[in-house]
């Protein structure tokens, strides 16, 4: 006999005992239907006493067919559940959440439309974190100009590309128990290791594993059951430049958004335009995404450290403008000191043209909910809500959706859910 089959039959594997009562049920159907055809008892032939009882003839015979069907039915459909969980309970993820949730959420959001989120940093992740219940069409395509914290200490020891906003899109997109995505983000305070978190770590390793940092994010997704693609937006190690308003060319996207000066009172420098060094060609897999994309989504995040890195790539704005997709743009709740100090939507908006050369969205998704006031903190540090100027955005040719975004517990972010909602229902379905 074959050693798969036999396998079948090993003790312990819980699939023996629902399939002998799937057969019982089987049984029992059959008998029922006995019963409402015809007569089992033959005259002449008898059986013990006791059988009388078991098979119910003191009941008319149509009465005991439908009892022995109902309960043949009810014990099939008992053992088919028990024998599923047997067979596929081992490699569902999330395993307090029934099988029908999960194949419906599978199927469901294997029909939603082809989305690209660009970005980086919270505001991709926040975005991320609310599309991924409408739809598992999700391509994700994050800048890798990030030098700061851990990832700028992996990229300058390793020479790997930073893993910082990958790790935050692949918790963001990850389909599996909350314990794994706090592993994920933890990060070490104390010893060597002092600022690192462990999915840094972890996507590090992946990469030397594998050989390369791509398919040490493919992998890392599969481990976490990501709903969707993570993709760099180059593959080439580049570093952000700034070239301020006053001549000045600072280097580093850490260094971009700090004000000049020292202490209270510091003025920031306007950024008249952001670049990449070495110039950097788009990654192939990043432009197919975009060419065969419904909707692209730009946004939210920092204007010059996170959104534009990814856009000034080298071919990444003739996909864009050669995309047949619906182009949105989501604007910030709030001004970045030192980035976006005194911004409006308008100003958002010109700042990529600028970049661009064009202007290449269709829509932009505007927060209208300012009853939340900013933290004192906040305020402190100068952040203000980015003011919605109608006549400006509107000379644009772009249809704006005023919409309630704001995150009611950290009033200077996006509402995951919120925001998913606003793309979903006021632009893809308008």
């Amino acid at each position: 006999m074959n050693p798969r089959v036999v396998r079948w039959f090993t003790p312990g594997l819980h699939v023996k005992r629902w399939l002998g009562l799937l057969m019982v049920g089987m049984v029992l159907i059959s008998l029922g239907i006995g019963y409402v055809l015809a007569n089992v008892y033959r005259s002449g032939f008898s059986l013990p006493h006791i059988f009388y009882y078991l098979t119910l003839q003191f009941l008319h015979r149509y009465i005991r067919g439908g009892l022995f069907a109902a309960l043949g039915l009810g014990i099939i459909l008992f053992a088919l559940y028990k024998l599923t969980q047997s067979v596929l309970g081992p490699f569902l993820p999330g395993r307090d959440r029934a099988l029908s949730e999960i194949i419906y959420n599978y199927r469901f959001l294997q029909k939603g439309p082809r989305v690209v989120a660009l970005g980086g940093g919270t505001g991709l992740s926040t975005l991320l974190r609310g599309l991924k219940k409408y739809t598992g069409n999700l391509t994700a395509i994050v800048t890798v100009a990030d030098d700061g914290g851990s990832s700028g200490r992996l990229r300058q020891e390793y020479r790997i590309l930073p893993p910082g906003d990958f790790r935050q899109c692949i918790t963001a997109l990850a389909d599996v128990e909350p314990l794994m995505t706090t592993l994920f983000q933890h990060r070490f305070k104390e010893g060597s290791l002092n600022g690192h978190s462990f999915g840094n770590l972890f996507i590090m390793a992946m990469a030397e594993i594998t050989g390369d940092f791509e398919h040490a994010i493919r992998e890392s997704g599969r481990v976490l059951a990501v709903r969707g693609q993570i993709v760099p937006s180059t593959l080439r190690d580049v570093t952000l430049m700034a070239e301020m308003a006053d001549g000045q060319t600072r280097v580093g996207e850490s260094s971009i958004p700090h004000p000049n000066g020292d202490g209270d009172g510091a003025v920031a420098t306007a950024i008249k335009r952001v670049f990449l060094e070495p110039e950097p060609t788009i990654n192939p897999e990043a432009e197919e995404a975009i060419l065969n994309a419904e909707m692209i989504v730009v946004g939210p995040g920092s204007l010059y450290t996170s959104i534009l890195p990814n856009l000034v790539v080298d071919g990444m704005a003739e996909a864009l403008k050669a995309s047949p997709a619906i182009k949105v743009f989501v604007c910030n709740v709030a001004t970045q000191p030192g980035e976006t100090d005194a911004f409006r939507v308008s100003d958002h908006l010109k700042a990529i043209e600028g970049h661009l050369g064009t202007n290449i969205f269709d829509f932009v998704v505007v927060n209208s909910n300012n009853n939340f006031p900013l933290p004192a903190s906040a305020q402190a540090a100068g952040i203000k809500r980015v003011v919605y100027d109608a006549a400006t955005v509107n000379q644009r040719s772009i249809h704006a959706v005023l919409v309630d975004v704001v995150n009611s517990r950290i009033s200077t972010h996006h509402d995951p859910d919120k925001l998913a909602r606003a793309i979903m229902k006021k632009v893809w379905r308008s």
